[in-house]
């Protein structure tokens, strides 16, 4: 399904939205993330795919690829780092500590009795014991029925104590404000609810870190145009969404890209908060393969940034996402091989979907002129599933990403030493 938000704007960023996410921050959040060991130096790879442009009918796709972003595996190793970082010094204002130091571990006896917990379908619950265990603090993670065991597994490595409990995310999310209520622990989350935003906010402006290596990676046309002209972007709760959509709309303004926010079918909140104007629920079961985007409540504080800046709506269901994942793990002689979980490829899967239908497609503004940015947001961050769903391992899939790259490099040497000098 898909539907055109009524309420999109292509106005200058406003002044009241810049108050909350800015590209002055995400610059600041990104500098402090330089330092942690917790992720590579260096942006994550920027690969066009021309022959998937060309099956699809488009001028250009782009993906960024956050599955190397970190160990974690996601764009998640982004978020929960700076949002701790952020929290720590917010409630130990008169100790002047310093980012860098923090994520050192330099003050882990100042955090000795310290304990942050927060609900996750995964990846934010790994980033957070990342980050968590580097800066020498206690970690609780709260698991619903529905999150795997590989990925409680994967957790546990960095060090998290995990509580299970029954029902889906959002009760999840819930259980967790409990326990810090009960505990005098701290919520750092990647969702926002009544009376808790600046957390979130924290979460969302760590993700702009991508939009940012994005746009110096490929600078603006001379009538500030970007040089894309679509994004989509997978949603759970709207977080990354309106990160990355927030650093665009400042940077581009009126000239920003079309954004897609793609969701699963049965976790559709935010394609009717785009119904109903307000942030709403999921009228799904809020089941979904796609693990990282089966959330039923839209959290408030994208919302605010969605409501304006999303121009399409859309949901997919679970085939088009495993073909999706199939695709880009598949490659092509021109197109690099590239590991996609279930909910990285959810971008893929929207696109896909929009141009098979000719009314869709024509609706978003999609043709053989339009030129697509994508983003992966995690790897095979559930091995085990990965393998279910593509037909082979990752690591057979990342053996072919390096066979290609190295041709790559290999041409292109050649092509250097035959060019007159």
């Amino acid at each position: 399904m898909l539907l055109v938000n009524a309420r999109a704007s292509r106005g200058p960023y406003p002044p009241e939205l810049r108050a909350i996410l800015s590209v002055a921050n995400a610059r600041e959040s990104s500098a402090w993330l330089s330092g942690w060991a917790g992720i590579r130096r260096g942006p994550t790879p920027l690969y066009e795919l021309p022959g998937l442009a060309t099956t699809l009918g488009v001028a250009q796709i782009l993906l960024k690829d956050e599955s190397v972003r970190s160990d974690v595996g996601s764009f998640k190793a982004l978020g929960a780092p700076i949002a701790l970082v952020r929290w720590i010094r917010r409630v130990n204002p008169a100790q002047r500590i310093e980012p860098h130091a923090l994520l050192a571990g330099a003050c882990e006896p100042l955090l000795r009795n310290f304990t942050v917990i927060s609900a996750t379908d995964g990846n934010h619950g790994k980033g957070l014991a990342a980050a968590a265990r580097s800066i020498g603090c206690r970690c609780v993670i709260v698991l619903h029925a529905n999150v795997s065991v590989e990925r409680e597994q994967a957790i546990a490595r960095y060090g998290a104590t995990i509580i299970r409990i029954d029902g889906n995310y959002d009760d999840s999310v819930r259980e967790a404000s409990r326990l810090a209520e009960v505990n005098g622990w701290h919520v750092v989350s990647d969702t926002s609810y009544e009376g808790y935003e600046h957390v979130p906010r924290d979460v969302m402006q760590g993700y702009a870190t991508i939009a940012a290596e994005i746009v110096a990676a490929m600078p603006a046309s001379p009538d500030s145009a970007p040089p894309f002209t679509h994004v989509f972007l997978q949603a759970g709760v709207g977080g990354l969404a309106a990160g990355i959509v927030s650093y665009f709309w400042e940077i581009y303004g009126e000239h920003r890209p079309q954004v897609v926010i793609v969701e699963p079918r049965e976790a559709d909140c935010l394609y009717q908060s785009a119904i109903q104007g307000v942030a709403a629920k999921a009228t799904g079961s809020v089941d979904s393969i796609m693990a990282g985007l089966a959330c039923g409540e839209t959290s408030p504080l994208a919302w605010r940034f969605l409501v304006d800046s999303a121009d399409i709506f859309m949901t997919v269901n679970d085939d088009d996402a495993m073909r999706a994942m199939r695709v880009l793990a598949h490659g092509n002689e021109s197109d690099v091989p590239i590991v996609a979980g279930e909910s990285g490829a959810a971008g893929l899967a929207g696109l896909d979907v929009a141009m098979k239908n000719p009314d869709d497609a024509r609706r978003a503004g999609l043709g053989r002129d339009a030129r697509v940015l994508l983003i992966n947001t995690e790897g095979a961050t559930a091995p085990t599933v990965y393998r279910r769903l593509v037909g082979e391992p990752a690591e057979a899939v990342l053996s072919r990403q390096h066979a290609f790259l190295a041709r790559q490099a290999d041409r292109a040497a050649d092509a250097s030493q035959s060019s007159p000098r």
